[in-house]
Formats: C-alpha cells, structure tokens, sequence
C-alpha cells in the first residue's frame, strides 16, 4: 500500500515542475554568446562589450590641488606613512589621522590599467566623526 504523503507528492510535482522565479523590475539583460574560433562573425555583431572599467569622478575643491591627482608615493610625502591601507580591485584607499581629523583618499586608475592616482578624499573629526571641511584637514595634517 503506497503512503499517503507519496500520493500528494505525485500530484503536486507537476505543479512545481511549472514554477520558475520570477525576474525583477529593471533594465534588460543582455546576454553574450560565445563563438569558438572558427565560427565566423557576422558584420552585424555589435562591437565587443566593454572591459568593465568605469572612470573614477574626480573631486574638483579649492584646497585639495595638491592631493588630487598624486600617486600613492606623492600622498605619502604630503602626510607620512597611513595609518591604514585598504585596497579593494584596482582601487586603493589611504586612511591619514591627526589630532584635528581623519583623511581618507580614495585612488582610482583614471584609465584601464593605469596606476591608481587620489580621486576623492574625506574628512572627518578624530572625536566624534563628524564631516569636517576637506581642505582645512589636509592643511592640518600635511607634513
């Protein structure tokens, strides 16, 4: 004698088989498709997708001229060794501290395979971290 648990699982199972998830609301997806070397490329194919590099925003504020745009060794000469050194990808983040505040720059390659250059900074009060004016941290924490 078959089980009765066995007898819903039979009936139910086509209809589970029919369930699929959903796609959420946003923009359409694309999808590549991989040719091998010897299938040839119709004229009409797009142009190859983008290797995925997104150029920084770079941060244009009175004051930060001479962080903005320094290499990693340029950084370091205006503020000393970081206290911290945060790399994430191809992107690097130096954390500079002080009495008066905390820096943050942020470097980025500007192009793909370019060596990261500082691209944004962020100041902070050392007591309670508060956003503090930029440029007024640079100037109390430059060497």
């Amino acid at each position: 004698m078959s089980h009765p648990s066995g007898k819903l699982l039979l009936v139910l199972l086509p209809v589970l088989a029919g369930c699929t998830a959903v796609p959420t609301a946003g923009p359409p997806r694309t999808q590549s498709v991989a040719r091998g070397p010897s299938a040839p490329v119709p004229a009409t194919d797009p142009a190859p997708p983008a290797t995925g590099f997104i150029a920084p925003t770079v941060l244009r504020e009175r004051g930060l001229e001479d962080v903005i745009g320094q290499r990693v060794s340029g950084v370091e000469r205006l503020f000393g060794e970081p206290r911290l050194r945060v790399p994430e990808g191809d992107a690097l983040k130096l954390q500079f501290t002080g009495r008066a505040c905390v820096l943050d720059v942020f470097l980025y390659p500007t192009q793909p395979g370019a060596e990261p250059v500082a691209t944004y900074v962020e100041a902070r009060r050392a007591s309670d971290a508060e956003e503090v004016d930029r440029a007024a941290c640079v100037r109390a924490l430059r060497r």
